[in-house]
């Protein structure tokens, strides 16, 4: 009778901290999902008002971009570092270490403040930048923070905010789980597939709660009418895959610290590296019309629809704007701009195909420029699919994002996400006595 006693008050005591554990998850999707939902609705109006500002004065961006990058940074440096960036990194690089003091420098609550603050500055002095990269970050560190209270501080908490950040950022839910999956573990986790769904779940439920069940860039009923048209497939795959393995390296090149004389300047003098960005930034948008700062989402969904066509110089001049904006080291993320040079490169590549429809062209770009960046093919196509409600797409879209990786290799070995995170690991002393963790030093981007 004593024995059935005890058996039956440990699992109950194992039933009561599985349901414990299941409440956090759900509790973190839900506080996830407001902030992200809260970061998208600030992150529109602020874009709007340097819309606003940009249309009374155009030139006032020469003095407005370099200065608000000097001043973001110097914020940035001073106050949250490690919050700068994308965030996406950062998140990665929390998950695989078991010291508590060296994750909180990556993922804490107020590492989450300075990142919305500072994104949201980044875009009101019309930086190319987006927020989902950033509500990664700020979901790992909510995620952490909930850990932390409730004395659980498993990797797979931080995995859970990140892809819900991600998630109710883009309401894809489908594509969070295949975010954190393919991208953030690398690895299908039985353990905590389970409560990495509900996480989602509850995230996405609060944004739609918020901002309505919407489709990113709206429905699309795009397709290949004939066969002929898949020659579109290759070329695109090609072009999107070099261009966005190109992008990576110049992020990775200058994150690890450029070489030589400039990157000892540039480590030295950050500010006034990022009002140089900054002004180069100011430059490409002048001679863009204005049509290259912030995310870019207005121009991509405007192609996708046929509502607007592209110049041929919007894919590289956004191109240019995203990687001065990148390599300055303010915080923002490359998930929106990524994706908006896609359609901008699928739209110049659809002049060569006049008899396939824009919007396939729009959607084959995104698909492979984005997978040349992150060299992450399931995420692409699925989050581009499910961002257009288009599942006629979906073969044309992975042959497209297969064929991307291939080519983005041949420039970059790495995604630009994964690379990046090796310069948050702290550095450890190689000897046969102890391996000791040296301080975190932030990359300059």
């Amino acid at each position: 009778m004593r024995l059935d006693k005890t058996r039956r008050i440990r699992l109950l005591r194992v039933y009561t901290r599985d349901w414990q554990r299941r409440l956090l998850f759900v509790a973190g999707g839900l506080a996830v999902g407001a902030v992200a939902a809260g970061l998208a609705l600030a992150a529109d109006k602020v874009h709007e008002l340097f819309n606003t500002m940009n249309a009374m004065s155009p030139y006032a961006v020469l003095v407005l971009t370099p200065a608000g990058f000097a001043v973001i940074v110097y914020l940035t440096d001073k106050y949250f570092p490690n919050a700068g960036g994308s965030g996406i990194p950062q998140a990665i690089a929390a998950r695989t270490m078991k010291d508590q003091v060296q994750r909180r420098k990556l993922v804490s609550l107020r590492l989450a403040v300075g990142k919305i603050f500072l994104t949201l500055a980044g875009l009101l002095v019309g930086a190319s930048t987006g927020r989902e990269g950033p509500s990664a970050q700020v979901g790992a560190s909510v995620m952490f923070a909930l850990g932390r209270f409730g004395r659980r501080h498993q990797p797979g908490l931080i995995l859970a905010g990140s892809a819900a950040g991600v998630a109710a950022a883009f309401n894809t839910p489908l594509a969070g789980i295949v975010f954190a999956i393919e991208e953030m573990s690398r690895a299908f986790e039985v353990k905590t597939s389970g409560l990495v769904i509900g996480t989602i779940v509850a995230a996405g439920l609060t944004s739609m709660a918020v901002l309505g069940n919407y489709t990113y860039f709206g429905a699309t009923s795009a397709s290949l009418p004939h066969w002929q048209d898949w020659i579109a497939i290759p070329v695109c795959g090609v072009v999107g895959g070099l261009a966005g393995g190109l992008f990576s390296r110049v992020l990775i090149m200058f994150g690890k610290g450029f070489p030589g004389r400039v990157g000892a300047w540039i480590k030295k003098n950050r500010m006034i590296f990022a009002a140089i960005c900054g002004l180069l930034v100011a430059v490409t948008g002048l001679l863009s019309g204005g049509s290259v700062y912030g995310t870019g989402y207005e121009q991509a969904r405007a192609a996708l629809h046929d509502a607007e066509t592209l110049p041929l110089s919007y894919a590289p001049l956004k191109f240019l704007a995203t990687s001065f904006s990148s390599i300055s080291g303010i915080p923002g993320g490359i998930f929106s701009p990524s994706l908006s040079v896609g359609a901008g490169l699928g739209a110049d590549l659809a002049r060569l195909f006049p008899s396939t429809p824009i919007g396939v062209m729009v959607l084959l770009g995104m698909a492979a420029y984005f997978t040349g960046v992150v060299q992450a093919p399931i995420t692409a196509f699925v989050i581009v699919a499910e961002m257009t409600d288009n599942h006629d797409l979906l073969v044309p879209l992975m042959l497209t994002a297969l064929i991307a990786q291939g080519a983005s290799r041949l420039v970059c070995e790495e995604g630009v996400y994964h690379a990046l995170a090796k310069n948050f690991v702290p550095a450890r002393r190689d000897t046969s006595k102890d391996q000791t963790e040296l301080p975190l030093t932030p990359p300059s981007t």
